[in-house]
C-alpha cells in the first residue's frame, strides 16, 4: 500500500478491528450474500480496512468501535456517506457490544498490539470470522493461543500482511523458489522510516473527557496519560508493541523467511539502541541490527528509524544474496542485479506493483468466509503467528542482551530465564489471556 505514508500522516493510529461472521452462519433474515462487518479501532489501518472492506461487492459494514469518541463519531458521518445504502452505523466504545449482536458476521482488529489477543480470541468465541492487524500477538504465547482459538471455534482469521495479497511480492519469491539466483548465502532485510520519529518527553496528564483511556489500556500496566505514548505512538513502548522490528518487520521479514521457505530461526543475536533520538520518547530502539541464523543461511535485519538513507538506495526491502544475483524486492517492485563473477548470472529489470495490496486481501478474506474455505486464506493465523513469533524473537534477544536460541521440539527458549520472562506478556487489571 504505497500511499501508507500519507495516510498515517494526516490520521493519527488508533485501536480497530473488524468483526465477520460467516454468510451460511448468519441468521436466515439477512440476504446471504451480504456480509456485515464491524470495526473496532476506526483510524490508521482500521479505517483502511474499511474502506478497503466496502470495495468488495455485497459488504457492508454497520458498525464502529473505538475509546476516542472524537475520532469515532468522524468516523459514523463519513461512514455514511461511503455507503448511502446502510441507513444505520452503530457506535460503542466497548467491543464486547458488539462480539454480542448476531446479525454482524465478522470483524476487523486494527487495535495496538497489546489488543490483538484478546480481541481476536473473544470475537472467534463469540462465533464471529476475524480479520486481524499485523503483528498478530504481541507475544509469542499471544501468537500460541490464538491459533488454538481459531482451531476450537472454527473461524476464519486472516493476518493483515496484505503484501502476501499483491502479485509482484508473489512473482519475486517465485524467482526465488525457481533457483536461478544460485545459492542464497544471506536474506538482508532493511527498514529505514524516515517519517517515523519519537515524540518528544512531555508530562503525564488526565486523559481528555472523550477518550476511555482506562479501557485503551486493557490488559497493559496501569500508568498515567501520556500524549506521546498514545494514538500511532504507542509502538515505541514494550507495554504495547514492538518497535519497528514488529511494525514493519513483520511484512518484510515474512518475505525473507517465505523465500527461503523456512521455519524458526536456530539462533538470534541483536545489538542496538537509542542512538540517533536519546532524548525523545521511546524505549523501543531507533536503530537495531538482528542477525538470524537459519540452518544453510542467515538472515540480517538492519532497522532505522528518522533516516531514508537504506540499503540499495531504498527506505526498505528484501535482498535475496544469491551465487548468480540479488534479488531486491520492496512495495515499490523488485529486480535482479547480476553477479559479474557468476557463470550463470541473471539480471531482471525493476517490475513495478501493478495491483492494490490491501484491497486483494478483502477479497481474499470475503470469498474465504463464502466458500467456507479458511485453507484459501492468504494470511492465516497460523502464518501470521509464525512471523509475529520470528520478529519477536529479535526484540527479545535484543532486550535480554543475550544471543538466544529455540529449541523447535519443545517450542521454547532453551535459556530458562528468557523463556520465563519474555515467552508471554504478563496481563494487568484484572485481565487474563485465555488458557486454550
Amino acid at each position: 500500500m504505497n500511499n501508507r505514508r500519507h495516510f498515517i500522516k494526516q490520521f493519527s493510529y488508533a485501536s480497530a478491528a473488524v468483526i465477520t461472521t460467516p454468510a451460511f452462519a448468519r441468521s436466515n433474515y439477512f440476504n446471504t450474500d451480504t456480509i456485515r462487518i464491524a470495526t473496532i479501532g476506526v483510524n490508521g489501518m482500521g479505517w483502511a480496512n474499511t474502506l478497503a472492506a466496502l470495495k468488495v461487492k455485497n459488504v457492508e459494514v454497520v458498525a464502529l468501535c473505538d475509546v476516542d469518541a472524537s475520532v469515532l463519531n468522524t468516523r459514523k458521518q463519513e461512514l455514511l456517506v461511503k455507503q448511502p445504502n446502510v441507513q444505520q452505523v452503530d457506535v460503542y466504545n466497548d467491543y464486547r457490544k458488539i462480539l454480542d449482536r448476531k446479525d454482524i458476521d465478522a470483524v476487523i482488529i486494527g487495535t495496538p498490539d497489546h489488543w490483538h489477543a484478546l480481541q481476536m480470541i473473544d470475537a472467534c468465541a463469540a462465533g464471529k470470522h476475524v480479520y486481524v492487524e499485523k503483528p498478530a500477538g504481541n507475544s509469542i504465547g499471544e501468537c500460541d493461543a490464538m491459533i488454538k482459538a481459531k482451531n476450537k471455534y472454527n473461524r476464519i482469521v486472516q493476518v493483515g500482511q496484505w503484501q502476501r495479497s499483491q502479485q509482484h511480492f508473489k512473482d519475486a519469491i517465485d524467482l526465488v523458489h525457481s533457483g536461478k539466483l544460485g545459492n542464497i548465502r544471506t536474506t538482508k532485510v532493511w527498514c529505514y522510516q524516515g517519517w517515523m520519529r519519537p515524540q518528544p518527553v512531555v508530562a503525564d496528564t488526565l486523559p481528555p473527557d472523550f477518550i476511555d483511556y482506562k479501557t485503551w489500556l486493557g490488559p497493559a500496566p496501569m500508568r498515567s496519560f501520556n500524549t506521546s505514548r498514545f494514538h500511532f505512538h504507542f509502538r515505541w513502548f514494550w507495554d504495547y508493541a514492538g518497535g519497528l522490528m514488529t511494525d514493519w518487520g513483520v511484512h518484510l521479514l515474512d518475505y525473507a523467511v517465505q523465500g527461503m521457505k523456512a521455519g524458526n530461526p536456530i539462533s538470534v543475536s541483536a545489538l542496538g539502541g537509542k542512538f540517533a533520538y536519546p532524548e525523545l520518547a521511546e524505549e523501543t530502539p531507533d536503530t537495531l541490527t538482528s542477525l538470524y541464523e537459519f540452518d544453510q543461511f542467515n538472515l540480517v535485519w538492519d532497522a532505522a528509524m528518522g533516516i531514508d538513507n537504506g540499503s540499495y538506495n531504498r527506505d526498505h526491502g528484501i535482498a535475496f544474496i544469491g551465487n548468480n544475483g540479488t534479488l531486491i524486492l520492496n512495495r515499490g517492485g523488485w529486480e535482479v542485479v547480476e553477479e559479474r563473477q557468476a557463470k550463470n548470472k541473471i539480471a531482471i529489470p525493476l517490475q513495478k506493483p501493478v495491483d492494490n495490496g490491501v484491497e486483494l486481501h478483502w477479497e481474499n478474506f470475503i470469498n474465504a468466509i463464502r466458500n467456507n474455505n479458511p485453507s484459501s486464506l492468504h494470511c492465516s493465523i497460523e502464518e501470521g503467528a509464525h512471523i509475529a513469533t520470528v520478529a519477536q524473537m529479535g526484540n527479545i534477544a535484543y532486550r535480554s542482551g543475550k544471543k538466544i536460541s529455540w529449541d523447535a521440539v519443545q517450542h521454547k527458549f532453551t535459556d530458562k530465564a528468557v523463556h520465563h520472562e519474555y515467552y508471554v506478556k504478563q496481563y494487568h487489571n484484572g485481565y487474563e489471556l485465555p488458557k486454550m
